[in-house]
């Protein structure tokens, strides 16, 4: 049988340098994605690739 998901997510305020959160949405506009869809890859993209992280924080399997 067909179901529709709906991936869980929160809501958290941050506080980000203006310089940075315009560089962000110079960014999405360019690529036509949402700011949040953007922070989310970046922030993803950053603790995949970070170094001396716990296996259980960062998701990979080494």
């Amino acid at each position: 049988m067909f179901e529709i998901k709906k991936p869980s997510a929160s809501n958290k305020t941050i506080r980000m340098p203006d310089t940075l959160i315009e560089k962000l949405e110079k960014l999405a506009a360019k690529h036509d994605i949402s700011f949040n869809q953007l922070v989310v890859q970046c922030c993803e993209y950053a603790i995949d690739n970070l170094k001396d992280v716990p296996e259980q924080i960062n998701g990979k399997n080494k």
